[in-house]
């Protein structure tokens, strides 16, 4: 659904699966340095939200995902995987419990298929899974993700404004190197390539390595000991030359090789143009890369996110 806050002074709807919401409000750069600062909100109401109740819902949650959910306290935020038998990655869901039902979003489009699949899982557990389409999502600096009535957006909005678009969100998660489900992974990502393997202590690390078994375990577990996921989440530096972004997915190539795929891209007030790029883990973390799409190519310096080597999955401190 498109968002009512498109009819704010200034907004410019976005494009592909964030189209119903605001690219910008006018200047992506300064609202990009207002959430840099800790000011303002991002509307996300284009991502769908799920809601499992009932008694048995966070046990259930603990043996169907790839995250730990027993004794999981009200209000606090946390990222889920739901993986295949080989551990590539299928749904993925985020949010909180309230001490009656966990309320999480999913990226848009993706509800439909998470409950279907969720539904088929119930057995004889005691839990209510639902589709909210009038719950929207929104994020603002320090306070991460919340959910507010879709109804209630605008008054929101004039509460805790100014509003920056999604050009500025993306800048901001593309620069945390935090992938985004469907933009920067694609149906063979294990959670090792993309560090959602939960060795630190933010919210979307996905994966809690010291939690019961669950579907999709093995291959996670195999992938860390061994410290050598077949592919690897690298932060891309873009040649900024040409006035535009890489198509989403194109092709990465070494050489003449192709080594992967460029994920999300944005515009970074103080880095330039950047991106999230997945690549085999042989190609070398100093080479030279290059983004071929319909409009030709573009150089591209990699920063490490996941390490090929020794599965640290976060990004070493390299400033």
């Amino acid at each position: 659904m498109t968002s009512p806050l498109l009819s704010l002074p200034g907004a410019v709807a976005g494009d592909g699966v964030d189209a119903p919401v605001a690219a910008h409000y006018g200047s992506f750069n300064l609202e990009q340095r207002r959430l840099a600062a800790g000011e303002g909100f991002v509307d996300l109401s284009h991502l769908e939200v799920v809601r499992v109740a009932g008694p048995d819902r966070l046990t259930w949650l603990h043996s169907l995902t790839s995250q730990a959910f027993e004794g999981l306290e009200p209000g606090v935020w946390t990222t889920a995987l739901i993986l295949s038998p080989q551990g590539h990655v299928e749904h993925f869901l985020a949010g909180a419990d309230d001490g009656e039902a966990f309320t999480g979003w999913t990226e848009p489009g993706a509800a439909e298929a998470l409950v279907g699949f969720l539904e088929k899982m119930k057995f004889w557990s005691d839990v209510t899974i639902t589709h909210e389409p009038e719950l929207a999502t929104v994020w603002r600096p320090g306070k991460g993700y919340s959910f507010v009535p879709r109804e209630s957006l605008a008054t929101y909005a004039d509460a805790v404004g100014p509003a920056a678009g999604m050009w500025a969100f993306e800048a901001l998660r593309i620069e945390r190197g935090e992938p985004r489900f469907g933009l920067d992974t694609d149906h063979r990502t294990i959670p090792n390539e993309v560090g959602w393997v939960s060795l630190g202590d933010e919210p979307w690390r996905a994966v809690h390595l010291d939690k019961g078994c669950y579907r999709g375990q093995e291959t996670v577990a195999r992938v860390h000991t061994l410290g050598r996921p077949p592919r690897r989440l690298v932060l891309l530096h873009l040649d900024g030359t040409e006035n535009r972004l890489p198509t989403l997915h194109a092709p990465v190539v070494h050489g003449e090789r192709e080594v992967g795929y460029v994920g999300s891209s944005a515009r970074h007030h103080e880095l330039g143009p950047i991106a999230l790029a997945v690549v085999k883990r042989s190609v070398p973390l100093d080479a030279p890369l290059l983004i071929r799409d319909d409009h030709g190519e573009m150089p591209a310096a990699q920063e490490t996110i996941v390490d090929p080597e020794i599965g640290l999955h976060v990004r070493p401190n390299l400033r």
